[in-house]
């Protein structure tokens, strides 16, 4: 079955300071639990704000290095999601859920890839 990385986007801007609530940590443990007991989710974790990032980029011939904030960031990966279905339309809709479980004043979005395998 093809594997799928769900890269969950976040505008640190404006999420809430305090983090994720207690009440939406336990909806997302559930359905990470759900998703781990039906095979579908592989791995998963959130990351560090991107303050505490590093971008290396390499360009025309020279590496650079610069440590976070990144003032020209709008929206960040806050986070990932390998998950193994039997399709797009099956990640999609896992990916779905895990968005629904968030409360309204969050703004959240997620990027789904098929992993090429080979």
């Amino acid at each position: 079955m093809p594997r799928y990385l769900s890269m969950v986007r976040i505008d640190e801007a404006n999420a809430p300071a305090e983090g994720p609530s207690p009440e939406l940590m336990q909806r997302m443990g559930e359905l990470i639990e759900e998703m781990t007991k039906a095979g579908v989710m592989l791995d998963t974790a959130g990351l560090t704000p991107s303050s505490q990032g590093t971008r290396v980029r390499w360009e025309k011939g020279e590496l650079t290095v610069t440590d976070g904030p990144f003032t020209e960031s709008k929206e960040v990966v806050g986070g990932y999601a390998i998950i193994q279905a039997k399709d797009r339309a099956e990640a999609i809709e896992w990916t779905k859920r895990f968005l629904k479980v968030h409360e309204e004043h969050w703004t959240v979005t997620s990027e789904v890839r098929e992993i090429a395998e080979g």
